[in-house]
């Protein structure tokens, strides 16, 4: 038996690959099913299984796709309703994968159909849990996001979350290995961990939704400090509900080069949205107009679907030379896949053209305090409020960058602001988006908090810099 945790960090997402005697098993894999494919030939093993924890809301899964190419089973816990043929297991259900089996833990509370599932090693014993979204690393799976499909309120699916890892998880012997869905940096849950493997038994001892005192304080404590869940996670449901375009065929289309004549002829008839994903620190000193600047070089794919939202939105690419497909696989993974092109030669095809460009006023932070009057001027710190509540310029301005779509229209496009995050990239975001919707009249921080504490601009108390970008 082998045990392969295939780890993206980008989505912060574990998929698991599991081989014993010829036969394989995958448990929640991504949209791109080709490092598998590779696997199961490297292997010389036939893949008899795709588990799926549940109907994924941060990813597209791949299960569909490695289906067809494998002709494996696809498996859900009980009460699952997908709109394909799969296999909806009964609670306790045991699948023999070689010398192995795994057997199907029914944990409704994250969403209805959520399922843990139970490896069985050779010699019978409880060996690992793969538990999807129900229970992470420091953690438990957020009640909020299937309250809709559900008819259920937040507190009744914690209610019912509670009751899954106290019947059917914490039973379970100290050394049984956990392996979640997702790590620290996902917003499937709150207080993840860095780590991506332990032991049960450490997580009875340190997880705090495993050591509340009764269903009640359970409640209270995994549904307290929530943040509103990204726009996009329901249209990912749907998708892996009901379906999606082959990965081939979005790759297929989102890798035609365009020139630069078809690429603003797509931008005009389409109303596409035009995704440049270059450095921040290249992005600012030229860009074509009304551009979103989303950097690769940074948690690119929960980004494009927490502030594009519509997975449908038509999409044209600028990326580095060399990075389109990298590109269009992180979009299509949380489900952006109405991608028409890229423009052929980058950037640098416009600027040769002898087209229009546009540019972000960017400054330092030592103009940023020669500058600033800590007492009049407008300061937009766009990190998140877990950052802004640990250190802050005195008088900033708390506006996280997720929820840019409802406070922009509160700010005076005549006001001038400075802008900053951590490090530059997600303040760069927030400037691309302003500059494309009107707002000129701004100053974005280069390099953000981590290098306005080393200035002498006062700030409330502070520990340690960011490592957040």
């Amino acid at each position: 038996m082998e045990i392969e945790q295939i780890y993206t960090g980008c989505l912060a997402h574990g998929a698991y690959y599991i081989t014993s005697n010829g036969e394989a098993a995958i448990i929640d894999p991504l949209r791109e099913i080709q490092p598998y494919i590779q696997r199961l030939e490297r292997d010389g093993v036939q893949l008899k299984y795709i588990f799926e924890t549940h109907f994924h809301a941060d990813f597209v899964s791949g299960h569909l796709d490695l289906r067809k190419k494998t002709g494996a089973a696809i498996i859900y816990g009980p009460t699952a309703q997908p709109a394909f043929d799969a296999i909806v297991a009964t609670d306790n259900q045991i699948f023999e994968l070689g010398n192995v089996k795994i057997k199907v833990l029914h944990t409704p509370g994250h969403t209805l159909e959520s399922s843990t599932f139970l490896l069985i090693d050779e010699n019978g014993k409880d060996y690992a849990i793969f538990s999807g979204d129900t229970l992470f690393l420091g953690d438990v799976g957020r009640p909020d996001l299937a309250q809709k499909a559900a008819n259920m309120s937040m507190e009744e699916l914690a209610g019912l979350l509670y009751e899954s890892l106290n019947t059917k998880i914490l039973p379970l012997a100290d050394d049984v290995i956990v392996y979640p869905a997702h790590g620290a940096g996902s917003a499937c849950g709150k207080n993840m961990m860095q780590e991506t493997v332990d032991t049960l038994g450490h997580q009875k001892a340190i997880n705090y939704a495993l050591n509340q005192p009764n269903k009640e304080a359970f409640i209270k404590a995994v549904t307290d400090g929530l943040t509103t869940p990204p726009g996009y996670f329901g249209m990912n449901v749907a998708m892996n509900k009901s379906g999606y375009e082959t990965f081939e065929h979005v790759l297929q289309h989102g890798m035609k080069a365009l020139s630069v004549e078809d690429f603003e002829v797509a931008a005009e008839e389409t109303n596409a949205l035009i995704l440049d994903t270059r450095n921040n620190t290249v992005f600012y000193k030229g860009f074509i107009p009304n551009s979103i600047n989303i950097g690769l070089n940074g948690d690119f794919a929960p980004w494009v679907g927490a502030l594009i939202i519509d997975v449908k939105q038509p999409i044209l690419l600028i990326t580095d030379f060399g990075k389109e497909e990298e590109t269009i696989t992180r979009l299509s993974r949380v489900g952006f896949d109405n991608i028409l092109g890229h423009l052929n030669g980058g950037y640098m095809a416009w600027v040769n053209a002898g087209k229009e460009s546009d540019q972000i006023n960017r400054i330092t932070t030592t103009q940023f305090a020669q500058e600033v009057n800590i007492n009049s001027s407008k300061i937009i710190d766009v990190r998140k409020e877990s950052e802004y509540d640990a250190a802050h310029i005195k008088n900033a301005e708390s506006k996280p960058l997720a929820y840019i779509n409802d406070w922009i229209k509160d700010i005076s496009p005549e006001e001038h602001f400075y802008l900053h995050c951590a490090g530059g990239y997600r303040s760069m975001i927030a400037a691309s988006i302003l500059q494309a919707r009107g707002y000129r009249n701004f100053s974005e921080v280069e390099g953000g908090f981590n290098e306005i504490v080393k200035t002498n601009i006062p700030t409330t108390d502070f520990v340690c810099t960011s490592k957040a970008l």
